[in-house]
């Protein structure tokens, strides 16, 4: 059989998904194939709109289709002198789950991991900075993960931090070290959240 280009073009865009190796994207491609237009349409608009409505908070730096502050930013029931820290936009809805937070949060996109080229400009670190200086803030509380690079950050923002009479503290036991915030179940993180520690 000959190779059909575009099926392969597919297939190669497909398999830079996370998680999904070359023979779960050649799958993938001949299950569209298979549903065919009406369903490869429905996706292609959804594709269109997270990329034409989707932004960054201008705030918390999670991502809203509001033109400026997403809603959690804009909620007045939110504690407005309690920030969490989280490395993706994605850790906000596992930790509001929890039920155990009811602060605002700060989206670094991303960890410290000098080996992959990620340093501290590479991340949302000096608008941290500057909402902490802005803000009269109790407490900033680093809800990262449990790995080497979580470690890493939650190092250095602590020690950035420090001296602004404001407690930072970091998510307590219950969290694994080397355990991904998106793979903990809800009771877990929101005991970790109430026993949180100071850094």
């Amino acid at each position: 059989m000959t190779e059909i280009k575009s099926l392969k073009a597919l297939t190669h865009e497909l398999s830079r998904l996370p998680g999904i190796g070359e023979r779960s994207a050649q799958r993938m491609t001949y299950f569209l194939l298979k549903k065919g237009p009406a369903f490869m349409d429905q996706l292609q608009a959804a594709i269109r709109d997270v990329r034409d409505r989707v932004r960054l908070c201008s705030e918390c730096f999670a991502y809203t289709e509001q033109t400026d502050s997403c809603e959690i930013c804009k909620d007045p029931s939110r504690q407005s002198n309690i920030l969490c820290v989280v490395e993706s936009p994605s850790d906000i809805l596992k930790i509001d789950a929890s039920g155990a937070y009811a602060g605002r949060y700060h989206v670094l996109h991303g960890a410290i991991a000098p080996l992959e080229g990620v340093h501290p400009e590479h991340l949302k670190i000096k608008e941290l900075v500057n909402r902490s200086e802005l803000h009269n803030l109790k407490e900033i509380i680093l809800a990262l993960d449990a790995d080497l690079e979580g470690d890493t950050t939650a190092l250095y923002l602590s020690r950035l931090l420090q001296n602004r009479g404001i407690k930072v503290t970091r998510l307590a036991y219950g969290v694994p070290f080397g355990s991904d915030i998106d793979y903990i179940d809800r009771r877990t993180l929101g005991k970790a959240i109430e026993n949180r520690v100071e850094v």
